[in-house]
C-alpha cells in the first residue's frame, strides 16, 4: 500500500496546480491520472485569458493571441468588436497540462498514470484508505491524509465522499478541423435555439490555420453530436462553404450550477469537480487553477497541524467563493433570463447591440473570466436591451451593488 500525504485525482490543469503547490511546500503528493498521458484526450476549446497564463508561469502552449470576437444570431446578424491588446489566447490545450504537470513533478509531486480511481474503503489511523486500478487490470491501493477530487464534471471522488453534484451538466461536442475559413485573430459565438439551446456553438482559430468547432446545449433529450451537426449545417450559410474533414472529436460535458460543499473530512473538490465553471462561457481553466492555489493553501495550513476535519476545510470553501461566488450567482441568474429568450429575442438582441453606441464599452470592459461585469454596464447604458425582458433583467440588476473584478494577473 502507497501512503503519502494528499493523493490528489486528476492530473488537469486543477489538480496538476494544486499538486505543485503542496509539493512545493514539502508535502508528499501523488497524481493519480486515469489516462496513460497527461493532456490526452484533450478535454476544451483551448480559449484562456492572460489570467491563466500568468497561474501556469509559462506563455510556451500559446499558439495564438486573439484580439478579436463576433456573436452571431440565429438569422446571422453579428455583433463584431476587436481590441488593440489581445483578449484571449489560442493554446495547446495537451501542452498545458503537460507544462503544468512537468512544473508539479518538478517540484516533487509523483504522477501515476493510467490508474484509475475507484472508491473510499475506508479510514484508519487518520487516514483514508483508497482502492484503484492499475491499467484496467492490476487493484493498487493508497493510504493518504487528505484526497484532492479534481477528476471532472463526472467525479468519482465526489461520489465516494457523498458530496453532491451540479444542477445542471451540459453535454458538449467539439471537432477540430486542420483548414478553416474564417478571421483568424478572432472567436465567433453563436446563438440559436435550433443548435445552442441553453448555451452557445463556437468556432476557435486553433493558430495554425485551422480551428475548433463546437456546440454546448441543455441535456434535453438531443444528443450534443446532433446539435453539433446543426450548428455545421449553419456554419456552411455563414462562411460559405462547408467545413469538412474533421481529424478529432471530442464530447464532454460541463457542470453548470452549485455544489453545496466541496470539502468534507480529509477530501476538497476543485475544478470541474466542484462545478467552479463559469456559467455563462461553460469555461473553467483559470476558475479551477486559482481555486486550486486557494485548495493548496488551506490544506498546507491543515496538513501541518494536524487537523483535516471538515470544520477546519471548509476556510477552503468559503475562500474560493468570496473570490468567485458573486460572479457564478449572478451569471447563473443571467443565464436563466438568456435562456428563455427566443430566436426572434436573440436577433433583436444581436441588432440591438450592433446599432448602438455599446461596442465601445464592450472592448473597455470585456473579460472572459468575468463576464458579468461588462454584461451590467450595458444594461446600465442601453434601457432597449432591458426592454427585452424588463422584470427579470430589472430584478437581475438590483440584486447587488456594483463591484470590483480582482486583478489576478
Amino acid at each position: 500500500m502507497e501512503r503519502v500525504d494528499v493523493l490528489v485525482v486528476g492530473a488537469g490543469p486543477a489538480g496538476s496546480t494544486v499538486a505543485y503547490r503542496l509539493a512545493k511546500a514539502g508535502h508528499d503528493v501523488r497524481v493519480l491520472e486515469e489516462h496513460r498521458q497527461v493532456g490526452h484526450p484533450v478535454q476544451c476549446a483551448g480559449l484562456v485569458s492572460k489570467r491563466v497564463l500568468d497561474l501556469a508561469g509559462s506563455h510556451a502552449s500559446v499558439r495564438k493571441p486573439v484580439h478579436g470576437a463576433a456573436v452571431f444570431g440565429p438569422s446571422l446578424g453579428s455583433v463584431e468588436f476587436r481590441a488593440p491588446e489581445p483578449r484571449a489566447y489560442s493554446i495547446d490545450r495537451a501542452s498545458l497540462d503537460l507544462e503544468l504537470a512537468d512544473r508539479a513533478a518538478r517540484a516533487g509531486a509523483r504522477f501515476d498514470t493510467g490508474v484509475r480511481f475507484d472508491r473510499r474503503r475506508e479510514d484508519r489511523d487518520g487516514r483514508v484508505v483508497l482502492e484503484a486500478t492499475r491499467d484496467g487490470a492490476t487493484p493498487v491501493e493508497y493510504s493518504a491524509r487528505l484526497v484532492v477530487g479534481a477528476d471532472g464534471v463526472a467525479s468519482t471522488v465526489a461520489r465516494a465522499f457523498r458530496l453532491r453534484r451540479p444542477v445542471e451538466i451540459l453535454p458538449a461536442f467539439e471537432a477540430e478541423f486542420p483548414r478553416s475559413p474564417g478571421d483568424t485573430d478572432r472567436v465567433e459565438v453563436y446563438l440559436s435555439n435550433a443548435f445552442a439551446p441553453g448555451l452557445f456553438g463556437w468556432w476557435i482559430p486553433d493558430g495554425q490555420g485551422g480551428a475548433r468547432v463546437g456546440v454546448a446545449a441543455n441535456a434535453d433529450g438531443t444528443s450534443a453530436r446532433h446539435y453539433y451537426d446543426r450548428l455545421v449545417v449553419y456554419l456552411s450559410r455563414r462562411f460559405g462553404t462547408p467545413l469538412t474533414s474533421p481529424t478529432s472529436y471530442l464530447a464532454s460535458g460541463i457542470p453548470i450550477g452549485n455544489v453545496p460543499r466541496t470539502y468534507g473530512d480529509r477530501v476538497l473538490l476543485v475544478g470541474d469537480a466542484a462545478a467552479q465553471v463559469k456559467p455563462l462561457s461553460g469555461g473553467g481553466i483559470f476558475t479551477g487553477m486559482r481555486s486550486a492555489e486557494i485548495a493548496a493553501g488551506i490544506a498546507d495550513g491543515a496538513l501541518r497541524a494536524g487537523d483535516l476535519s471538515s470544520s477546519r476545510l471548509e476556510e477552503y470553501d468559503r475562500a474560493w467563493r468570496r473570490e468567485f461566488g458573486e460572479e457564478f450567482g449572478r451569471a447563473l441568474a443571467l443565464r436563466r433570463i438568456f435562456t428563455r429568450l427566443t430566436d426572434a429575442d436573440l436577433d433583436r438582441l444581436i441588432e440591438t447591440l450592433r446599432s448602438s453606441e455599446l461596442l465601445g464599452t464592450i472592448v473597455a470592459f470585456g473579460d472572459i473570466d468575468f463576464p458579468t461585469h461588462v454584461v451590467r454596464r450595458l444594461l446600465g447604458e442601453s434601457p432597449s436591451l432591458v426592454r427585452l425582458m424588463p422584470k427579470a433583467l430589472g430584478a437581475w440588476l438590483r440584486s447587488r451593488p456594483e463591484y470590483q473584478v480582482p486583478d489576478l494577473a
